[in-house]
């Protein structure tokens, strides 16, 4: 069967509103002043990882539910000025949205509306099929309607990854996408035991690579049952915000993966890439090239 897309992305599409605040917790007033102003735009998980394979040069397309609103717009407006595909299954309840909070060091806090879902929310299995089937790969979003479909994706034979981002290691909602997906990316922000927690998601589940991501102190990998620290990327410019980078760092691995690339290398594009998303600002969305991607992780090896 022809495998007309490389990466099929499912879930986590919808729309962000960005406040820059003096400071994270953000303490009790009754009234802020946000001299930089509350910006909306396109792009959470989903959307960023989808602009991230494309800009590596991978053929993506997307597949989300969108609700007939303004919120949605912008998402289909983001995919369309990007040459992303997107099919897009209507959702009465609304686009998904979100409030990010980013505090001077980049960090932020995320508020998301879980109202913009339904309980019985199911991709149609024929388009789920379809697509899957025209994927050499399927990166999986922990969202609802992702976690109905996983059987479905399993039994097509693609291979799949998904992102658990700040699960603490013990939380049954997120067990079937650890534990079903080939290459499973999570961060240590919430794990008490970052080593025995993607041990247990090797031993339990089918996991050929298991990458948590550690911010500023840069990664750990499991592959082939050895557990290594992959060292920070130098970032090309001034840290301005961390949003979106573990959606490059999986989008670049991924790119590694795809290319033929082992897994510490694969883990090294990774690290270029969240760290050129964090020069990124939030209300952008952009991505790191294949050249610039490609000649940082040269200059990384001949000065390592």
């Amino acid at each position: 069967m022809s495998r007309d897309i490389d990466v099929l992305v499912l879930g986590g599409a919808g729309v962000d509103t960005i406040v820059h605040v003096p400071e994270l917790p953000l303490p009790y007033a009754d009234s802020y002043l946000i001299d930089s102003g509350v910006r909306t735009r396109a792009g959470q998980t989903g959307d960023f990882v989808a602009l991230g394979l494309t800009a590596l040069g991978l053929r993506t397309h997307h597949l989300d539910f969108l609700g007939d609103d303004p919120e949605g717009d912008l998402v289909r407006a983001l995919h369309e000025d990007r040459g992303i595909a997107l099919t897009a299954v209507p959702q009465p309840a609304g686009t998904k949205r979100a409030v990010n909070l980013v505090g001077p060091d980049g960090r932020r806090l995320s508020l998301y509306d879980t109202s913009r879902a339904r309980p019985d929310d199911r991709f149609p299995e024929d388009t789920l099929r379809t697509l899957a089937a025209a994927s050499r790969h399927v990166h999986v979003s922990v969202t609802h309607p992702c976690a109905h479909a996983l059987p479905t994706l399993r039994e097509t034979g693609v291979t799949l990854s998904t992102d658990l981002h700040n699960w603490d290691g013990e939380n049954p909602y997120h067990e079937p996408f650890a534990h079903t997906a080939d290459v499973v990316f999570l961060s240590t922000a919430a794990l008490a035991e970052p080593e025995r927690t993607m041990r247990l998601i090797v031993e339990r589940g089918r996991a050929e690579t298991v990458v948590a991501t550690a911010g500023a102190e840069g990664a750990y990998l499991l592959a082939d049952g050895e557990l290594t620290h992959v060292p920070p990327a130098t970032p090309p410019a001034p840290v301005v915000d961390s949003n979106g980078a573990g959606d490059a760092f999986a989008a670049a691995f991924l790119h590694g993966r795809l290319t033929g690339e082992p897994p510490h290398r694969c883990a090294e594009y990774g690290a270029i890439a969240g760290a050129y998303a964090c020069t990124v600002p939030s209300t952008e969305a952009d991505a790191i090239g294949v050249a610039d991607l490609l000649a940082r992780a040269a200059r990384g090896s001949r000065t390592a």
